[in-house]
């Protein structure tokens, strides 16, 4: 493994926009978002400290419309349920500073495709599998 992968830092590679959700909106608030933004992770906050992530696959598993292409039955899934009912509480969380290395492993060791960044407990940014990825591939080509 080359120096330069063994100290990258999350903060060069991660996705510094991060579309947010807070535990009081709706969950086809998150759909909308999902499909708006072409994103697959949204990281739960109450005033920028994150408390939690939902997922697009979260979302999945909870409808059948897309199975079935039935929007009425996901929407009222969707309504009947809340987003802390959801959501992945206290979900695990790095600084900018954590090397992209550790995140891989990070990555690898818990099944995650997504993690929030933070620096004073509050968000800012998020790193994702794909993040990560595209770094590594840009380092051998």
């Amino acid at each position: 493994m080359s120096q330069l992968i063994a100290t990258t830092q999350v903060g060069e590679v991660m996705t510094k926009e991060v579309i947010t959700a807070n535990e009081n909106d709706t969950l086809n608030r998150l759909v909308h978002l999902f499909k708006k933004h072409h994103i697959r992770h949204i990281p739960i906050v109450n005033q920028d400290e994150v408390v939690g992530i939902v997922s697009r696959t979260d979302i999945n598993r909870l409808t059948f419309g897309a199975l079935f292409n039935e929007e009425s039955t996901d929407d009222a899934i969707l309504k009947m349920l809340t987003i802390p009912q959801v959501m992945s509480a206290r979900p695990k969380t790095v600084s900018t500073q954590e090397s992209i290395f550790d995140v891989a492993d990070i990555f690898t060791e818990n099944d995650f495709h997504a993690i929030p960044v933070v620096e004073d407990q509050k968000i800012v940014g998020i790193v994702t599998t794909t993040d990560v990825i595209k770094y590594f591939r840009s380092q051998v080509n």
